[in-house]
């Protein structure tokens, strides 16, 4: 297509000579005796990864394996901004008819969360559907572009998103997300609900059904008394907001006194960042490689390192189309959610039915808040069995039923 071009991942190499220099330079804090995790990334962990990331890591190894993916890049003219130069990694599956899908990540995330789960859906087709998946950096991330203007919040990363979908030839999709990916395609799902067939989300955050707007949903919650999954999942809400919220706080109110921190030291990015891998996933085994290929992308980010953090201040002040109104009844666009014990917050899956026409549910015995990341096998299969024969949402999408054909569909 015209306009739309292959793109090649390339830091220059004065930049990473730059974080050689800067990591060269660190200078440590202290720390108390056996202070574990409690007070955050622990001195030890932290100066570990940061003499990896000077002495060993292989950024160039790294980017050329990002190279491998089908990397794009194409303007992108968001209403009362700048014009955009979004890079995307767009699979196209060889099955004709399959499913448009928008994968949206978040913070702090990347495009790079798409990759464990590509193989399982562009090779569909037979006894699963496939899929076309479209994953971009999102504007201020990674390798997109960033604007310079005020009030960039979600209605403004959905339109890019939507655009994004319609110049690629898809006028009908569906979409998958978490953290902000969810609340950016739960708000495309609002204001484009015509194009936005279905969504299936793995950060759920419902809120109790009440007599007045869900009566049949609040009077079973009322009935029935909490399981122990749902004790535990309280216990985790609750952790997340007494001890792993203040970045939140930070970046909702004042992201450009945090930003010159973290565009200035590259270590400080790193624990700031490794903090949340550690303590948002289910005991994960990260390798140095991953962690420092994450915090690369960041540092290496097109926008610089202050902008992915705008988004929390405008998603806060935004009364109308901010974080909360992703959180409360969104009609027609048919919903899929899935429940990850280690997700920042963890609700009842009957919670989950007040935000909007659940076709799908399911619930895993492990796994946290970067579920493609961790647990790709488990976003996959709710995609296949979501969109697939028999699924809630099997043929939303007219004429792209995602198998090698309709009679196939069918059986």
């Amino acid at each position: 297509m015209p306009s739309i071009e292959p793109y090649t991942i390339s830091v220059p190499e004065e930049q990473r000579q730059r974080l050689t220099k800067k990591l060269e330079a660190t200078t440590f804090p202290d720390e108390l005796d056996h202070a574990g995790w409690d007070y955050g990334a622990p001195l030890a962990d932290v100066k570990r990864l940061a003499i990896y990331w000077r002495e060993t890591f292989d950024w160039r190894r790294q980017e050329a394996k990002l190279n491998e993916l089908p990397n794009f890049k194409t303007a992108i003219q968001v209403d009362g901004f700048e014009s955009l130069d979004i890079h995307f990694v767009y699979q196209k599956s060889n099955v004709e008819g399959a499913i448009p899908l928008l994968f949206s990540h978040g913070w702090p995330g990347s495009f790079i969360e798409v990759t464990k789960i590509l193989p399982f859906l562009a090779n569909g087709g037979k006894e699963t559907p496939a899929f076309h998946v479209v994953a971009p950096s999102l504007p201020n991330y990674g390798f997109s572009a960033g604007t310079k203007k005020k009030g960039f919040g979600l209605p403004q990363y959905a339109e890019t998103c939507h655009k994004l979908m319609l110049k690629l030839g898809y006028d009908k999709y569906v979409t998958q997300g978490g953290d902000w990916g969810c609340m950016i395609t739960r708000i495309m799902g609002l204001l484009y609900p015509q194009h936005v067939m279905a969504s299936h989300i793995n950060m759920v955050r419902g809120h109790a059904p009440s007599f007045l707007s869900n009566p049949i949903l609040a009077t079973q919650h009322a009935l029935a008394p909490y399981t122990q999954r749902e004790k535990d999942g309280h216990s985790r809400s609750d952790w997340m907001l007494k001890e792993g919220s203040g970045y939140r706080l930070e970046q909702g109110t004042k992201p450009q006194t945090l930003g010159y921190a973290l565009a200035d030291s590259p270590v400080g990015l790193l624990a700031w960042i490794y903090e949340k891998l550690h303590d948002w996933t289910d005991g994960y085994p990260w390798t140095e490689d991953e962690i420092l290929t994450w915090v690369s992308i960041y540092w290496f980010s097109t926008a610089g390192v202050a902008a992915n953090l705008r988004i929390y201040y405008e998603a806060l002040h935004d009364t109308q189309f901010g974080r909360d109104r992703t959180e409360e009844w969104i009609p027609h666009v048919k919903l899929g959610l899935a429940h990850f014990p280690k997700e920042l917050t963890v609700v009842p899956k009957s919670w989950g039915r007040t935000m909007g026409p659940v076709v799908y549910q399911s619930e895993y015995e492990s796994g946290g808040h970067f579920a493609a990341w961790e647990k790709p096998e488990a976003i996959a299969s709710d995609l296949h069995k979501m969109f697939g024969k028999g699924g809630g949402a099997h043929g939303v999408v007219k004429g792209k039923i995602g198998y090698l054909s309709p009679k196939d569909a069918k059986l």
